[in-house]
């Protein structure tokens, strides 16, 4: 009788890790390669220097590329995009070879990032960027370096990343969620 009762003890504590969702579990982040291409562009990613970005969907099997940034947090902002976001990578330039080089395989998630705005260096397509570092003083050099300020990924004014120049649409964007 006792063995009975552990073996159902045992199978309670077991059987609902056996459904928990799979996308509860956050996905890791894809290296980058040659065929990763813009969401908004249509271009090919190893052809722009700066930081990139992917987001993973839970509706989709590949990340969602973009060649900035920049895009990349536009993305979370804009209503006719999916929302079943479960990932936003993007990479940590304290890591980078170099702005041409960002790196294929040193992703940070976006939520932990400290972002550089208002620098005096542009994206991959030529706009203004927000620069990502997984370290906060990284951030700090950067700006001595090349100006701007830092923020975190919840601070980014949604006006920065849409293009907007109004400076009273400096609104954030934390309601972002990941499912």
């Amino acid at each position: 009788m006792t063995l009975r009762i552990v073996c159902v003890l045992v199978a309670a504590i077991l059987l609902p890790g056996c459904n928990q969702d799979a996308n509860s579990v956050v996905p890791p982040p894809v290296a980058l390669n040659s065929e990763a291409m813009g969401v908004f562009c249509g271009m090919n990613l190893l052809e722009h220097p700066g930081p990139k970005g992917q987001i993973i969907t839970g509706s989709r099997i590949d990340p969602f590329w973009f060649t900035s940034v920049r895009d990349t947090v536009a993305f979370t902002l804009m209503p006719d995009q999916p929302r079943d976001i479960r990932a936003i990578y993007v990479s940590d330039m304290a890591r980078a070879s170099s702005w041409e080089d960002p790196g294929a395989t040193n992703w940070i998630d976006a939520r932990n990032a400290f972002f550089v705005i208002e620098s005096r260096k542009q994206g991959g397509m030529g706009a203004a960027e927000a620069v990502p570092f997984g370290d906060r003083a990284a951030a700090d050099a950067f700006v001595a370096a090349n100006g701007g300020k830092v923020v975190t990924f919840a601070e980014i004014p949604s006006a920065y990343v849409l293009g907007s120049d109004a400076a009273e649409d400096q609104t954030e964007h934390s309601d972002v969620r990941l499912n």
